[in-house]
């Protein structure tokens, strides 16, 4: 009744942070994301999409102030962000099963 067990799940937070085995900058991915990159990638790209498309809004509708571009640039900023860390995640699937 007492006996450990022993069910090979990891231990602690540092245990299932690191419970898919991966090295490197691949640990800035959380377990959840890693599991499932194409997934998460495909929704950062369409993310991506929807930033771009509201920067583009703000751009045709915002009018010429300072405050336009700034939020315009926002928008653009985010799209970029959101689709490089996709590619990112995509070029990890890729070889992830060119490997396997």
């Amino acid at each position: 009744m007492n006996a450990p067990h022993e069910d090979g799940s990891p231990k602690g937070l540092r245990g299932w942070w690191t419970s898919p085995p991966r090295t490197g900058m691949r640990l800035i991915i959380a377990p959840w994301e890693y599991r499932r990159l194409r997934a998460f990638a495909t929704a950062r790209i369409f993310g991506a999409t929807l930033l771009a498309s509201l920067g583009f809004v703000t751009l045709g509708f915002g009018g010429s102030d300072t405050k336009t571009y700034g939020w315009a640039f926002a928008f653009f900023a985010g799209a970029a962000a959101h689709f490089a860390f996709a590619c990112w995640e995509l070029s990890i699937a890729r070889s992830q099963t060119a490997g396997s």
